[in-house]
């Protein structure tokens, strides 16, 4: 009878801790798909490669007694090569979480292959609505923003403080046609106007057409509806074509704070802009961005501050679940609120976008700014469920 007693307690003892052999491989392989040398490497590449070994570091360097293998590749920013190098990852090189990918063509090749590979693929430089729209699926997650919440943070406060007539300068490709669609919306249902838009080639060498084309629209508001390297450029354009002198202002639906030291203060003051993460907002933010700093020399990006988060948020779920088996791996990253350095009031959503609040900037002028990288003056704070509105009915996820 004590005999069968000590058996049975065994038994159960044994079920409370999770079996480590769930690890697939004995090892966590993560992959950073991201652009190393292109438009795109500066706020992503060996940045994004940084902070995900950062996490893993942070993290001990193993889970469940198995080890992390953090891996990276540059795909030249083409969707076809990205797609490619991620199946290979996937089927033949074992790797369980790919994370990254800038270009929102690319990110959306990318979570297609995903699907198909049942494997985790986690966003930060995707920024497209229709990746946790219509394109949603169970594995793959966005994690930094998406195209409503900056049209949200950024045009809605622009129209409110005047600018109320706008003319688009939109990149031509998926991620810029999205902000295009999502800032129109946002200007429209607040009383404005929309004049135009043109749409130049992603990093293209000439923008004076178009720049030409927005300010002869007399819009009050030029919006620039793409990233790096086009958004820049054309901000620098509009100084030196005259168009802050001739009473019109630009709005930086997309920047980054590479982007603006890139340029520096004195092309970029005034700029109004939302980001989901700023370097100095507070000690928490401080604590960790100097940390990175020590390793690449320059403060990190929205982006790849949220490779970090995002990284360490799967690992411990990988803990808590007892596998790197995905669907489990991504229930417990839903169960516990997403609150670090990057994220505040975070949570993984039914559609697999992870909500938190984003901040309202202004760019500093030279004499503002008290020491190096000292760029942004905190407007707001815009709440999360608020910046990215209701979960898309056309996600076959959502209830």
């Amino acid at each position: 009878m004590i005999r069968a007693l000590g058996l049975a307690g065994l038994g159960l003892w044994l079920m409370a801790f999770p079996a480590t052999a769930q690890i697939s491989d004995d090892v966590v392989k993560i992959g950073v798909l991201t652009d190393m040398v292109g438009p795109a490497s500066s706020p992503t590449g060996q940045g994004s490669v940084t902070a995900a070994q950062m996490a893993v570091e942070d993290f001990g360097g193993k889970v469940l007694g198995k080890p992390i293998v953090v891996i990276s590749s540059d795909y030249q920013l083409k969707p076809d090569i990205g797609a490619g190098v991620a199946r290979r990852w996937y089927d033949t090189e074992q790797v369980d979480l790919i994370v990254d990918v800038p270009v929102s063509a690319v990110g959306l090749a990318v979570q297609n292959v995903a699907k198909e590979a049942k494997k985790l693929f986690i966003t930060h430089s995707t920024g497209a609505a229709d990746f946790h729209g219509k394109f949603c699926n169970p594995y793959s997650i966005q994690w930094v923003f998406d195209t409503h919440a900056l049209a949200v943070g950024t045009a809605q406060e622009v129209v409110k403080r005047g600018g109320d007539t706008w003319f688009f300068i939109t990149d031509d490709y998926a991620f810029g046609h999205s902000l295009e669609r999502d800032a129109s919306a946002v200007v429209l249902k607040n009383g404005g106007k929309v004049l135009g838009s043109v749409k130049p080639p992603f990093a293209t060498p000439d923008l004076s057409s178009f720049i030409l084309q927005a300010q002869a629209s007399k819009a009050k508001i030029i919006g620039i509806a793409g990233g790096p390297p086009n958004n820049m450029n054309e901000v620098k354009l509009g100084g030196e074509f005259g168009i802050f002198q001739g009473g019109q202002q630009m709005a930086a639906l997309l920047a980054l704070i590479t982007d603006i030291h890139a340029i520096g203060l004195k092309a970029a003051q005034g700029l109004l802009l939302t980001t989901s993460f700023y370097w100095d907002m507070d000690d928490k933010t401080r604590e960790w961005s100097k940390r990175y700093f020590a390793k690449m020399n320059k403060m990190p990006t929205m982006w790849q501050a949220g490779v970090y988060s995002s990284v360490m948020h799967y690992l411990k779920a990988v803990q808590a679940a007892g596998t790197d088996e995905p669907l489990k791996v991504t229930a417990e990253i839903r169960k516990v609120p997403v609150e670090d350095f990057f994220s505040r009031n975070g949570r993984l959503r039914e559609d697999n976008l992870m909500v938190h609040d984003l901040v309202l900037v202004q760019v500093k002028k030279p004499e503002e700014s008290k020491y190096p990288w000292d760029y942004y003056t905190i407007l707001s704070h815009i709440p999360g469920d608020q910046a990215f509105g209701p979960p898309d009915p056309a996600c076959n996820m959502v209830k």
